[in-house]
């Protein structure tokens, strides 16, 4: 699959670049981030997975999260996946919260979704069998994290996929999506009426099914303006003084922005590298 370099940058002595190419199973030209720290040059370095949220694209937490510092220090690669497919052929709908910049990293099985919006298979299989043809990055060592909508799918790509992701954590995640107006929307425009199939992409419901293999680690402010939405209780109440679970984490005064990921990020990137490293 050939990778178009649309730009590169160096930063903390890695490199910050961004590639786009065509996707076969989003049916459209896609664009991601990625970090290589300046060990990559050297051996096969671990990949940190961040998905960001609702009308993001690649370049939110790549700008704003200031994880690149963070990265280098620990030696760890990062990707940075866009948020849905785009373009002119892509389906789109007025609502910010359902289309483009809204894939909440599903496979859809709905007309007219179904044709482009398999984020799921994308990230879990295309982009992931592609990252690691073309870079130095250890494929036995991936973690995987995000933001909002993409905590939503860092949780629920971790929690079904443990033999891929070693490690997982979240920042101010939807939690309880088939319980929320941020899920039961999108759910049954992508997903249809069967309210089953969106049992499949609810981490509340599927850490209580499931379980993981190593810690979670989720933040969460307590001045966030959407919360409501975000439902952080159905989980928090579940890992609640379950050590083995990991830690919900509330934290006075700090809202959804990108200013409360970036005061926690390098905790986050420590709690990946400390899983991925063992």
């Amino acid at each position: 699959m050939e990778l178009k370099l649309i730009s590169e940058n160096k930063t903390f002595n890695g490199s910050q670049k961004v590639y786009s190419h065509y996707s076969e199973v989003c049916k459209c030209d896609m664009t991601f981030g990625l970090f290589l720290p300046e060990a990559s040059e050297n051996y096969k370095v671990p990949i940190l997975w961040f998905l960001s949220g609702l009308t993001c694209t690649h370049e939110n937490a790549m700008t704003k999260s200031g994880a690149q510092q963070w990265a280098s220090e620990m030696n760890i690669a990062l990707v940075f996946p866009d948020t849905s497919p785009r373009g002119k052929s892509v389906p789109n709908h007025v609502d910010f919260d359902l289309g483009q910049g809204a894939g909440f990293y599903l496979d859809a099985t709905e007309d007219p979704w179904n044709k482009n919006f398999n984020m799921e298979t994308y990230i879990i299989g295309e982009l992931n069998d592609l990252l690691f043809k073309k870079f130095n990055l250890n494929k036995l060592k991936q973690g995987i994290t995000g933001h909002s909508m993409g905590g939503l799918g860092a949780l629920n790509l971790a929690l079904k996929n443990p033999q891929i992701f070693k490690s997982a954590s979240a920042f101010s995640p939807i939690t309880n999506p088939t319980q929320s107006e941020w899920g039961q929307k999108q759910f049954s425009s992508y997903l249809g009426t069967n309210q089953k199939i969106w049992t499949d992409y609810d981490p509340s419901l599927l850490l209580k099914k499931l379980g993981f293999n190593t810690q979670i680690l989720v933040d969460q402010g307590k001045a966030d303006n959407f919360i409501e939405l975000l439902m952080p209780k159905s989980l928090s109440d579940q890992m609640e003084g379950n050590i083995n679970l990991g830690k919900f984490r509330y934290h006075d005064g700090y809202d959804h922005s990108y200013f409360f990921v970036s005061t926690f990020i390098k905790e986050h990137i420590i709690h990946h590298t400390n899983i991925l490293s063992a």
